[in-house]
């Protein structure tokens, strides 16, 4: 049976994906002192779509911004298999979002907006955070966003 969070998500018409395994010698959650750190998630979503490029030469912001929704979609889908129930989740505490970019990009938090806006749709003051988004020279797999969290939970 589906919780309250996993209810609101089916019925933003969004089903989370079999999380990604680690690409690396990492763990993609750990569990500690009533809080849950997530590896930083990239925009790959389920279907396989990849948003790739940098901000400021191959992407536009709008498609960037749909890329960070993807990685709140894939942090959500780490919590579930570590967590077991989504209602663990007391609430987001910190995000921190890589954006790839040119050096003369400066719009990377309308980019992670994109992840902000979304967890806060779905789980209200539980999904409002404190937020770094940081201009970075590339990330793994040539994608435009990658984004990391750290969640109190019960």
């Amino acid at each position: 049976m589906a919780g309250q969070i996993e209810a609101k998500l089916k019925g933003m018409g969004v089903s989370l994906p079999t999380p990604a395994a680690p690409a690396a010698t990492y763990q993609p959650t750990v569990e500690s002192r009533g809080m849950l750190y997530i590896s930083g998630q990239v925009s790959i979503d389920p279907a396989g779509q990849k948003f790739l490029g940098k901000l400021g030469k191959d992407i536009d912001i709008d498609t960037a911004r749909q890329a960070a929704r993807v990685c709140a979609i894939n942090l959500l889908s780490q919590a579930k298999a570590a967590l077991g129930d989504l209602d663990r989740i007391k609430r987001f505490v910190k995000l921190t979002g890589f954006v790839n970019c040119t050096g003369d990009f400066t719009d990377m938090p309308k980019v992670v907006n994109g992840c902000s806006d979304f967890l806060v749709e779905a789980l209200g003051e539980k999904g409002a955070h404190a937020r770094s988004a940081v201009g970075v020279a590339s990330l793994p797999l040539g994608v435009a966003v990658e984004v990391e969290a750290i969640i109190e939970i019960a």
